[in-house]
């Protein structure tokens, strides 16, 4: 090694001791999935690239692991299983590579293989990392930092909340940074019929459960002015809401406050909680609607996934146009 080598080869290495920064664009990932920033009015693209100071320029996958992963994802979309050719076609990789790939997480019960068909399925190791993650998430806690990063993409309040009889509880909650402040607040029950997630949440119900909570021919109490309490024509809403996949509230619960609201889901798809934004009227315009909207979808799809919910059970668009909303001061 010329003397030249081991001048550079000091120098990186002085260099990596002090903490080495890399040029690769560095995404600011946070509730809105790769390439997004939060901003208090929109939400955009945005990178940050970082000034090299170290020898390295790149950060390379591990193509044997990324491959691996690859795999997994391609049989939980085929549970009937898929044969080496199968997956040498869906994936261009060749026969060899795959087989590689197939036998190594076959021995390690990632896959299981059929002797008679040669069908790889995944295998109870699968089972066992998932029963795993998911005995250690809590809707709480995983909300809460949903909740907190949507309040913040919007400057608004958030809430997240389940159902308990007739009632919601808020499980977590995120003020705004404007003067009005929501009564709502964390372990606090309000009757459900009058709020956005309420009725996101009754909607939900079968219908012999809503008839148990709400019987027939008795009118629900009055919140606001504005509450619904015929029953008729809150059953009536929320068929609408059921249709809709998403549920509003224009001052039932609380007056001179709009909300949005939406479901989520757990493993199997069904609705376990939901979350809304709430808006003070004034601020509730035309032009800001489809951009809360986005960040209730983008939130409750965020936070739904985390609960275990597959993505393709998660339908509801933000770009869907929300449809029945009143907007400005009543």
């Amino acid at each position: 090694m010329t003397g030249s080598h081991r001048a550079r080869l000091a120098g990186e290495r002085e260099g990596c001791r002090h903490g080495c920064f890399w040029t690769v664009p560095q995404r600011i990932d946070t509730l809105f999935g790769p390439g997004y920033t939060l901003v208090s009015s929109q939400v955009r693209p945005k990178f940050m690239h970082m000034h090299r100071v170290g020898p390295v320029s790149h950060i390379a996958a591990v193509k044997s692991a990324d491959r691996a992963l690859e795999l997994l994802e391609l049989f939980a979309a085929h549970p009937d299983g898929l044969t080496l050719t199968d997956v040498s076609e869906r994936t261009g990789w060749p026969k060899s590579s795959s087989l590689g790939l197939l036998r190594t997480l076959q021995q390690r019960g990632f896959l299981d293989v059929s002797g008679s068909t040669g069908r790889y399925r995944l295998g109870p190791r699968v089972a066992a990392l998932g029963s795993a993650y998911l005995g250690n998430i809590s809707l709480a806690q995983e909300g809460a930092d949903t909740v907190r990063e949507m309040s913040r993409a919007c400057d608004e309040t958030v809430h997240l909340a389940v159902l308990r009889g007739t009632d919601v509880l808020y499980v977590a909650k995120e003020e705004g940074g404007g003067h009005m402040r929501m009564v709502s607040m964390v372990g606090r029950m309000i009757p459900a019929h009058g709020t956005g997630v309420g009725k996101m949440l009754l909607a939900s119900l079968p219908p012999g459960e809503l008839a148990r909570l709400y019987p027939p021919g008795r009118d629900l109490p009055r919140l606001t002015d504005r509450t619904v309490t015929d029953r008729a024509a809150f059953v009536q809403r929320l068929e609408w809401i059921r249709e809709m996949g998403y549920a509003t509230d224009s001052g039932e619960s609380t007056v001179g406050v709009q909300c949005l609201a939406a479901p989520v889901r757990d493993i199997s798809a069904r609705v376990i909680a939901a979350m809304s934004i709430s808006v003070p009227e004034p601020r509730f315009t035309e032009d800001r609607v489809p951009h809360l909207f986005s960040i209730l979808v983008h939130g409750v799809r965020q936070l739904s996934i985390r609960m275990g919910c597959p993505p393709e059970h998660l339908t509801l668009d933000p770009s869907t146009p929300v449809r029945e909303v009143p907007v400005g001061v009543h």
